[in-house]
């Protein structure tokens, strides 16, 4: 141990990140986000001679929040523009010379879903309250609105003839369930593809080369399994065996083969199936998490491009060939020694009730300056969503943590992706309820290691994870020393009412009406409980979040103040928003901020 670098969190914080890899319309160009120079931007990298061009100066957004794409001749990429993270985006273009320009302009939150070969943009938007889809044809410079839900639009792309599109939307009162559709352009009719039962979360992810079959998903059989659907017959052929999760993803080039995820114990493997024979192969790839890139997937010479990363290894960009890789973007580790960072083992608790609880545990006498026989403080991490997953992939704020000498452990509680159907709609109308029990028994687990103080506990967590943190702080009290809640919710009603359409929408799938189930939605508010309060927290909230707008951390700090506990670094509590932030940010700057304000809280109070 002697030998590795002991770092700093700036260190960390301002090692250089890609982020949303796309291939090009040519397979020979990947465009992505990099932050190398200490701001996001804009990168185009030559694939045969690794030649890679900066492309923005600053018009890009400073977070890498939203995914990027091709124009259709491959001579400019699309991207997502915001105001300091409020995610009211507009969809600009930059061509390769960097001459940027805005190519559709909404009153609402914008979100391109892909690119016809003629230039067409399908994009969705809230602009008419709920999130549908529009068609915009830069010949004519309009948009045109295909579909008019009263429930969320989700996904959508183009058929090979760009006469058809794909999508996934709920017209059911079973508000869970998810169907696919596909709409004929010229006609403006749309089919719900026969896939699934009601209250199923079904899919269509890609198109064959053929233009008559797609790529679909559907958990009806608890796991998600991947199939292929004729559409003139109106059957699907299941590839899948239906004992994991596998996420299908693409047909290969050839339309012979497809590809899928295989997600088991928090880690995630790509696996591509044979169409003719029905048989699978895992390609031979470090244990951990892939994920395929995204535009075109595949390079001119028909090898797919994936992202690797492990717990201790950062990501890579690799082209796969037949067990051979090659890597197309080197993680950057700057003048920190790889070595240095610590792996997470896979670990299983019992919750309450006996169910059984996936985490992933690091261990802090595993740093550079630990040692065998210290006793570490722990903390808790919290994912996010509530249908998130903490993943076998390279953590940046565990790494953080463990670096300053604290155990973590990141559960997957009930409602969490990876294990199924019924594992992730146990969460369903139950929020703040059986899921926090999963955390709370997993900080008492953690307690127990003989390498944790029990007595230092600390819970953290941003969005879900934010609210996770202010439910066990007032639900599950005499457990924790001390919490951390960034970008939380605090009060569900409120939320609700702030809350853009589609956010509405989620809301009531997850917790049934607010007027119906009015009580429900102030039980499972942390705010009702804060006299239960007896650790400090740390509210962190970015003022322009338009997920868990600001008004949640507020209201929570006037509770505790009419409480009369007193805010600051001495007193009961502490409170930080941060200006020029929305929910959360990958920008090395903020991220910075972020380790500085977290670091200092957690010496203080642990």
């Amino acid at each position: 141990m002697s030998g590795k670098k002991r770092f700093t969190p700036e260190e960390l914080a301002r090692l250089p990140e890609f982020h949303h890899p796309r291939v090009g319309p040519d397979g020979e160009r990947i465009a992505f986000y990099y932050d190398g120079t200490g701001r996001n931007e804009l990168y185009v990298q030559h694939v045969e001679t690794g030649e890679r061009r900066q492309i923005s100066d600053g018009e890009v957004p400073r977070a890498a929040r939203w995914p990027i794409a091709w124009g259709a001749d491959g001579e400019e990429v699309l991207f997502h523009l915001d105001d300091d993270g409020d995610e009211q985006n507009d969809i600009w273009a930059i061509d390769l010379d960097g001459d940027a320009e805005p190519v559709i302009e909404t009153p609402g939150q914008a979100s391109l879903q892909d690119v016809a070969d003629d230039g067409r943009l399908l994009y969705a938007s809230d602009e008419g309250e709920q999130m549908n889809l529009y068609l915009f044809d830069p010949a004519a410079g309009e948009s045109e609105q295909l579909t008019e839900n009263d429930e969320p639009v989700r996904g959508g792309s183009f058929a090979p003839d760009d006469d058809r599109i794909a999508y996934t939307t709920n017209e059911t009162e079973a508000m869970e369930n998810r169907d696919a559709y596909v709409m004929d352009l010229e006609t403006g009719e749309s089919r719900r593809l026969d896939i699934g039962e009601t209250g199923s979360q079904t899919a269509a992810v890609d198109w064959h080369p053929d233009g008559e079959r797609l790529l679909v998903r559907d958990d009806t059989e608890d796991f998600t399994n991947a199939g292929v659907y004729d559409l003139e017959s109106d059957e699907v052929r299941w590839l899948s065996g239906g004992d994991a999760e596998e996420s299908p993803q693409a047909f290969g080039p050839d339309g012979d083969h497809a590809y899928a995820l295989r997600s088991e114990n928090a880690g995630r493997a790509p696996i591509v199936y044979d169409l003719e024979s029905g048989e699978s192969e895992t390609l031979d790839l470090a244990e951990g998490v892939a994920s395929l890139a995204g535009g075109e997937h595949f390079l001119a010479d028909g090898r797919p491009v994936f992202t690797q990363t492990t717990p201790d290894t950062r990501s890579s960009l690799l082209a796969y060939d037949d067990g051979a890789t090659e890597t197309l973007i080197e993680p950057d580790y700057g003048d920190i020694d790889p070595d240095a960072f610590v792996d997470a083992e896979y670990v299983t608790y019992e919750s309450a009730d006996g169910l059984e609880i996936g985490a992933l545990l690091y261990d802090a006498r595993d740093r550079p300056d630990g040692s065998e026989d210290e006793q570490t403080p722990g903390v808790v991490k919290v994912h996010g969503g509530p249908h998130g997953q903490s993943m076998q992939s390279f953590d940046l704020y565990a790494q953080f943590l463990v670096s300053e000498g604290y155990s973590v452990l990141l559960p997957n509680y009930r409602g969490s992706v990876g294990r199924g159907r019924e594992f992730q709609q146990a969460i369903l109308g139950d929020w703040g309820g059986a899921e926090q029990e999963d955390i709370a028994a997993g900080g008492r687990w953690l307690g127990d290691r003989e390498f944790v103080d029990e007595d230092r506990l600390a819970v953290f967590g941003g969005s879900y994870g934010g609210y996770s943190a202010y439910c066990q702080l007032t639900m599950h009290p005499e457990i924790w020393k001390t919490g951390v809640a960034w970008i939380g919710i605090t009060d569900l009603e409120l939320l609700y009412e702030e809350s853009m359409p589609h956010f509405k929408a989620t809301l009531e799938q997850q917790l049934g009406d607010p007027e119906e189930n009015a009580d429900l939605w102030r039980e499972r508010s942390p705010i009702t409980h804060v006299g239960n309060m007896e650790a400090p927290v740390f509210v962190v909230h970015g003022v322009n979040d338009p997920r868990c707008p600001v008004s949640q951390a507020r209201v929570f700090r006037d509770a505790l103040l009419d409480r009369g506990w007193e805010e600051g670094p001495d007193g009961d509590f502490e409170y930080e928003e941060l200006e020029e932030e929305g929910h959360g940010s990958s920008d090395a700057e903020q991220k910075v901020r972020a380790f500085g304000l977290i670091g200092e809280f957690l010496e203080r109070r642990l």
